[in-house]
């Protein structure tokens, strides 16, 4: 085989593996899909114990298919690109192989193959592969939105775990171990779930003085929780406009392909070259 024979062979191979653009790149994507799919479902049937003692040999041979699917899959993901340490080391590169390992460790330590359920972390391909990516400019607002308002939300956490220090004690002091608040830290746990209206029940104050605390804790409770939101919400209508108070309406960018020397992704639908590396795109 000839030097250009060999980099159009991995050339057309980078294209199906790592772009949705091409009917091929669609459709190789959409068979992965249904496989992941398809082994999580596996996996979950074989914990059952009543199904997988009936169907035991169909499961096994059915995920073992699949993790040797995965596993050409991987290799043909490393053979298509210029720098496969770079694929390896990425996000993406130590999921697929996570995904992959669990089968075969299992031959050494039982039990280990339900860890292939990571590969439900490989259906974040679904973005790429569905257009999604027009969702992750909202998404993008909101990240900058929790970045922006991360000093007001710290400041009011630090706020309530002195008011849940603070009821907690009381609650320590007026109920006592009777009533199952034996010490300061359990009596400050119950104020915490009491105060986000989890209310597990474990313990319950029984003193009519101690009931009222914790009435005023349960309605105190509905009102924290609508104040991040409330903050978050502010610092996300300011990052929706522009300077001068209008909405800004952000482009995004539906391009999938993926530079076959960098792996960099998430290049403008007009670019020819890639901005991280400058390597021509197909």
């Amino acid at each position: 085989m000839s030097q250009v024979s060999k980099k159009h062979w991995k050339i057309r191979l980078h294209e199906i593996i790592y772009e949705a653009d091409t009917p091929k790149g669609k459709l190789f994507d959409v068979i992965l899909l249904i496989a992941i799919i398809a082994s999580i479902i596996l996996v979950m049937l074989e914990s059952i114990k009543s199904f997988d003692a009936k169907y035991h040999d169909l499961l096994n041979i059915s995920e073992w298919f699949i993790t040797i699917l995965f596993s050409l899959e991987y290799i043909a993901r490393i053979v298509s690109v210029k720098k496969p340490l770079k694929y390896v080391t990425s996000f993406y590169g130590i999921i697929d192989l996570l995904s992959t390992i669990p089968k075969y460790i299992s031959l050494l330590f039982g039990g280990i193959h339900a860890l292939a359920a990571l590969r439900a972390l490989r259906l974040l391909r679904v973005f790429r592969i569905l257009k999604l990516a027009r969702f992750l400019g909202a998404s993008q607002v909101l990240a900058n939105s929790l970045k922006a308002s991360r000093a007001k939300i710290s400041v009011f956490l630090f706020a309530v775990l002195i008011l849940s220090i603070i009821f907690g004690t009381l609650m320590y002091l007026i109920e006592g171990e009777v009533s199952g608040f034996t010490s300061i830290p359990v009596s400050v746990y119950w104020c915490i779930v009491t105060l986000t209206t989890v209310g597990f029940g474990d313990i319950a104050p029984i003193t009519p003085i101690g009931q009222l605390i914790a009435a005023i804790i349960m309605i105190l409770g509905y009102g924290i929780i609508a104040v991040p939101t409330g903050i978050v919400s502010a610092e996300y209508v300011s990052q929706s406009k522009d300077k001068d108070g209008t909405n800004q309406k952000q482009k995004v960018n539906l391009n999938s392909q993926s530079c076959q020397n960098c792996l960099a992704s998430n290049h403008k639908d007009e670019a020819e070259f890639c901005y991280n590396c400058g390597n021509k795109l197909h």
